[in-house]
């Protein structure tokens, strides 16, 4: 069984996981590699619906991914922790061996 408080971390690894869970999220993440964005502009480079930005947004907030500020009638977001970056990295890496991988039994199939 898992001490209490180490479960809690666990789940909290698992929320900020989860907040990298989906595409467009990624997509929001990586295109604030180079600093704070509007909503405006994030929406125009995901080119999804402002709302459901928004709600992506939400996500990556909540799980401590994304920090926001405001100005006048303008919201920007940013990176709170860049090492996120290192993580979607990490990724790529996986996916680039598993699909050394499969073309490897692909090629033994002949």
């Amino acid at each position: 069984m898992i001490p209490q408080v180490r479960q809690a971390v666990l789940e909290k690894q698992a929320e900020v996981a989860k907040a990298l869970g989906h595409p467009l999220r990624v997509a929001i993440v990586g295109f604030l590699k180079d600093g704070e964005q509007c909503v405006c502009d994030i929406t125009e480079h995901v080119g999804a619906e402002r709302s459901n930005v928004s709600r992506h947004l939400a996500v990556l907030v909540s799980a401590g991914v994304l920090g926001w500020r405001k100005d006048g009638l303008k919201v920007f977001y940013e990176l709170r922790t860049p090492c996120v970056l290192k993580f979607l990295r990490c990724i790529d890496e996986v996916l680039r061996e598993k699909t050394a991988r499969d073309a490897a039994l692909l090629k033994a199939l002949g």
